[in-house]
């Protein structure tokens, strides 16, 4: 765990967030893809049987057993199923409020010109979910019912096969879940991971349809599948590694207790996870590194959590609170706990982040699984640009525009004339003149 002062932030922090060039990564994917391209569903099988724990005869699972392992959780593990369901339930009534925000409308611009704006979900998506060291089942409904609430036609889901030639029990249990919950016809459900699975859903197989946007997260050979394979489909965003920034003022034995708990909930995820906290003094930095290796010797499997603090585990001793807001928005962190004494003042001046947790309560643990946000949010330094995904990424606003006569249609007419002319586009001068002469 490194500790440092905020002066020395900028120089430690430079060239750091950077995408790094990883050519070998890229050049295998690219391989892939032009296998998945060329050879359709028999790459998808010779792939699945060189990096998968099996290669099944069929990629699509049929609903019946999806279904099925649904009931079979709700009976094995009601207590799973119920947290699950609790989940499906938040996550479902917040993406119909922040559709909410979106509508259609059309107004007059000015006499003879009307214009407006459609919102449109998109007709078929994907979700990728992984089955790695950790089978994120909480992922499916993250990124399921959005697309469900957002009005999708159809959505599939992908997740890597066990040994048995399907995917994990508890990622088609949370398919089901979520399908129930939003009463849709339109999910289907693939076996398939990895490179080639982003692969097949962006360009179609014999088995696999071809989708319009993918989003979900992955490792380094799905994120590079779909940075390869973007502009020929839509993508959420690339994401990874997780990463949390903290910031505290207090200085006390509660507050690090909470900070070092919060850090090590992240850094468990993956070796290349990022924990970090910016703290208003030297003592509380004390306290938190200490706290940190208590609790690490209590957690059940430290290697991740210990190899990630090791490696770029972080806290940083700020001098005014406006350093600090510096050094955060510079980070542009994941996810941003709050856990300050006046929060009203930190929340204006914050700009980049996936994710804000405000006080000490609000433990991103919750955010990631159960109080209705999303967990799939913007990393290494991409909150500057995007938010996380929502129910909006499943959704396009277009416009329109609507004419007649009037004065408005004319000024608007003669201002597209002088426009084309200039710009030395002497079609489109005509083709705006042509209009405002028939009237």
């Amino acid at each position: 765990m490194k500790i440092i002062q905020s002066t020395e932030f900028d120089s430690f922090w430079a060239g750091r967030g950077n995408q790094i060039d990883d050519t070998k990564t890229e050049n295998i994917v690219r391989e892939i893809i032009n296998a998945v391209q060329t050879e359709g569903d028999a790459a998808l099988r010779r792939f699945a049987s060189k990096f998968d724990k099996s290669s099944p005869d069929k990629f699509e699972v049929p609903l019946s057993l999806v279904e099925k392992a649904g009931n079979e959780l709700r009976i094995s593990d009601p207590e799973l199923y119920g947290a699950l369901e609790l989940s499906a339930e938040h996550i479902s009534r917040f993406s119909v409020r922040q559709k909410e925000q979106l509508s259609n409308f059309e107004f007059a611009m000015e006499e003879g010109l009307f214009t407006g704006q459609r919102v449109i979900p998109v007709q078929r998506a994907a979700l990728y979910v992984p089955a790695g060291r950790f089978p994120l089942f909480s992922t499916v409904l993250m990124g399921l019912i959005p697309a469900f609430c957002a009005g999708v036609d159809e959505m599939i889901l992908a997740s890597p096969p066990l040994e048995d030639g399907l995917p994990d029990r508890k990622i088609l249990a949370a398919a089901a879940i979520a399908f129930k919950m939003a009463a849709v016809t339109g999910l289907r459900v693939f076996i398939m991971g990895g490179a080639q699975a982003i692969a097949a859903l962006a360009l179609g197989t014999e088995s696999v349809p071809r989708v319009d946007l993918i989003a979900g997260p992955g490792n380094k050979y799905v994120a590079a599948a779909k940075r390869i394979l973007f502009g020929r489909v839509g993508i959420d965003f690339i994401a990874g590694p997780t990463d949390v920034l903290i910031i505290t003022d207090a200085v006390d034995r509660n507050a690090a207790e909470l900070a070092a708990a919060d850090m090590i909930a992240q850094a468990e995820h993956d070796p290349d996870a990022c924990a970090r906290a910016l703290v208003a003094n030297q003592e509380t930095a004390a306290l938190i590194s200490g706290t940190l290796e208590q609790r690490l010797k209590r957690l059940p499997d430290a290697a991740n959590a210990k190899a990630s603090l090791d490696v770029n585990g972080l806290i940083i001793v700020f001098q005014s609170n406006e350093e600090a807001v510096h050094i955060a928005n510079t980070i542009a962190p994941e996810h941003l706990e709050l856990q300050t004494a006046n929060t009203d003042w930190w929340i204006p001046r914050l700009k980049n982040y996936g994710s804000l947790f405000l006080g000490s309560f609000s433990a991103e643990a919750l955010g990631d699984y159960s109080a209705g946000i999303n967990h799939t949010l913007p990393t290494s330094g991409s909150a500057r640009f995007t938010g996380g995904l929502s129910v909006r990424n499943f959704l396009k606003t277009v416009t329109t525009l609507r004419c007649s006569a009037g004065k408005g249609f004319d000024n608007a007419c003669n201002a597209a004339e002088i426009l084309a002319r200039a710009e030395g586009l002497e079609g489109h001068a005509h083709s705006a003149a042509l209009r405002r002469n028939r009237q």
